[in-house]
């Protein structure tokens, strides 16, 4: 079992995560470590793939989901959005740079892949979660689909119900 080590507000593994990171795609490589976002993390407890720890002291499953619920307030939105597309078979990483929780690639491809990508192998779709009792002004929303227009990616506005469930509402600019 592939052990983490919980940080501020990312897990970190040291060993043994190579398979996670270079077949299912999960995390940031980095020299010596790889760095885990807590939605990526999670995902993995769930999958049996890892176990986190924090001060040499494992954390379960209920417990962890509470912890990262108190590290991020949209935790539990953005999970619901990275777990279900995940278990659909799409590759997510961070959207930070683009304004959005998450960058989407489709189905088997590699999004490490060094050197020029085909439009096929390029980030899908930009999604940001809210809540479905969030109100998004009209600023909000064209400065997001201009952020992912300008990468030649589709926004999509994942909303998350009470029950966890998420609907997926594309939105695009048209020009006449």
């Amino acid at each position: 079992m592939i052990e983490g080590n919980l940080l501020e507000n990312k897990v970190r593994v040291w060993e043994g995560y190579e398979e996670i990171h270079e077949e299912l795609y999960y995390g940031k490589e980095f020299e010596d470590h790889l760095d885990l976002s807590l939605a990526e993390a999670m995902h993995l407890v769930e999958r049996k793939e890892i176990e986190v720890y924090k001060n040499d002291e494992k954390i379960g499953k209920e417990e962890l989901f509470d912890r990262f619920t108190e590290i991020d307030d949209e935790f539990i939105q953005k999970y619901a959005v990275y777990s279900d597309l995940r278990e659909r078979g799409y590759i997510l990483k961070s959207g930070f740079k683009f304004g959005s929780h998450f960058r989407v690639y489709p189905r088997g491809v590699n999004p490490y892949k060094k050197g020029p990508k085909s439009q096929k192998e390029h980030t899908k779709w930009v999604v940001h979660s809210v809540p479905e009792d969030h109100n998004l002004s009209y600023s909000e929303m064209s400065r997001a689909v201009r952020l992912a227009q300008n990468i030649r990616a589709t926004m999509l506005w994942a909303v998350v119900d009470s029950e966890k469930g998420v609907t997926y509402y594309k939105m695009e600019r048209i020009t006449p």
